[in-house]
């Protein structure tokens, strides 16, 4: 199954040692998310760090791991589905999500329901890919 990993998943995973975390590894998901969501990682690595109480190294170790099963695309890939990706998006922050989602005809992996408020994506909760593998 192939989907876009909305931030709030990953960084879920990241903060604590979860279901999530274990699901981002299964072998049944393709996830893709746009590659500034890396650059999020690490605007926010201190915050996570000091609420995961990982040592650096560990952190920096779970991130190269992400990356083995993260595909991250430039915005110039999907840059042709964001004008219709911000008229679908219920969160005005999450345009480039559904941009790539568009790009890729595939579904979005998120626990914020808002962005259930529209049909042209489908949603996939934590709970909704468990049932789903």
């Amino acid at each position: 199954m192939e989907l876009v990993l909305d931030s709030n998943i990953l960084f879920a995973a990241l903060i604590k040692d979860s279901l999530t975390c274990e699901l981002l590894f299964e072998n049944g998901l393709k996830l893709y998310a746009p590659d500034f969501m890396m650059d999020e990682l690490r605007k926010y690595e201190e915050l996570i760090l000091r609420k995961t109480h990982r040592s650096e190294g560990e952190h920096i170790k779970i991130l190269h791991s992400l990356k083995d099963v993260i595909i991250t695309m430039p915005k110039e890939e999907f840059s042709e589905f964001l004008e219709e990706a911000k008229m679908i998006s219920p969160d005005r922050f999450d345009f480039m999500f559904f941009a790539l989602a568009l790009k890729l005809k595939c579904g979005i992996w998120s626990n914020d329901k808002k962005l259930k408020e529209q049909n042209k994506v489908n949603i996939y909760s934590t709970k909704d890919i468990i049932e789903l593998l």
